[in-house]
């Protein structure tokens, strides 16, 4: 890549259920000039977040999709190198809607100013980013998390489940993750304090899901949807709170899980009074200032615990992007460009 030049990732087809190689195209580009009013970004991290894998089909949603040959959507953080806006100036970092390229140029609308000597800047899109503001509001606006409850959350060595059980900890709720294999159960259980975690690889997970929810569940964070789903669903107790976050396991397609289990599912909410909401998290935007002065002091100091995997250069983000729908990340996903 010469100075002249800058890169991005286009959605090259629709997916046709998993995500191929061949979806997604890298392409040259002109670095483009700031006008009247813009700045010019140099991007240096962008997010990989499962809610991506929506915007690569074309159906109604609560977002419109990528288009075919469109820049794939993404938050990104980068260093400000041009700037004809007067509330930037160049050396600025900033959190930015800046897709999946090296370049990007913004008239100052939904952009952040972070600070490096706060927290690391790649924090800005996990922990006190849209994932970490996901498992704040979806705890505490839908959970109604209360002492002595029990809560399960999905894909809890995460970026969003992993701050949902630390939080939920904090407060004094049995805490209970559920994620992919021992090394990520080692994690959720040794390093952020749950008090169980199973793996729903595990041919027995239904069967240990129980054994570690003797009283019930009181709330499930829903980040995966499929067989767990099933195996949740006969646990919850009456008056139970699901915020529904994420279907992961259903991303690529419908899954294959064996029998229908809507009619149990609709009955379970009917005759145990069962409050089950999804959510997108800019529908609690109100509470985001709250959300960073609540947790931005406890990542500062480390009571707040999280993990970030970090994938190097823009071309490695497809197949990147595709093992995280997999599982085969370990943490928050991020890309770091090379400039």
């Amino acid at each position: 890549m010469t100075a002249e030049t800058a890169r991005q990732i286009v959605l090259a087809s629709r997916p046709k259920g998993k995500v191929t190689p061949t979806d997604l195209r890298l392409e040259e580009t002109e670095i483009p000039a700031p006008g009247p009013g813009e700045i010019l970004i140099r991007v240096d991290y962008i997010s990989l977040d499962p809610y991506m894998r929506g915007r690569m089909d074309d159906v109604k949603s609560y977002a419109p999709p990528v288009a075919i040959s469109g820049v794939m959507t993404a938050e990104g953080v980068g260093t400000v190198i041009q700037s004809s806006h007067p509330d930037y100036v160049e050396g600025n970092i900033v959190l930015a809607p800046t897709g999946w390229r090296s370049h990007a140029l913004s008239k100052g609308v939904g952009l952040r100013k972070l600070d490096p000597a706060f927290a690391p800047v790649t924090t800005a899109l996990g922990v006190l980013g849209m994932p970490g503001f996901t498992a704040y509001a979806g705890l505490f606006n839908i959970g109604r998390p209360k002492p002595g409850e029990t809560l399960v959350i999905g894909a809890a060595s995460g970026p969003v489940g992993s701050l949902v059980g630390q939080l939920a900890r904090d407060l004094g709720l049995r805490t209970i993750g559920v994620a992919g294999g021992p090394e990520k159960c080692a994690y959720v259980m040794e390093d952020l304090g749950f008090n169980a975690c199973i793996d729903h690889r595990d041919p027995e997970m239904a069967a240990h899901l129980a054994t570690a929810c003797p009283n019930g569940i009181d709330i499930y964070f829903e980040n995966i949807g499929g067989a767990v789903w099933q195996a949740i669903l006969p646990l919850l107790n009456t008056f139970a709170r699901i915020p529904v976050c994420g279907l992961i396991a259903q991303y690529n397609g419908a899954a294959k899980s064996g029998d229908d289990r809507l009619p149990q599912t609709m009955r379970a909410i009917l005759t145990r009074s069962l409050t089950m909401r999804g959510f997108i998290n800019f529908e609690f935007a109100e509470h985001y200032p709250e959300f960073l002065a609540t947790v931005g002091p406890r990542v500062a100091d480390g009571t707040i615990r999280y993990r970030e995997d970090i994938v190097d250069g823009l071309e490695n983000a497809p197949e990147a992007f595709i093992g995280m729908l997999e599982g085969r990340n370990f943490g928050k996903l991020i890309v770091r460009l090379a400039h």
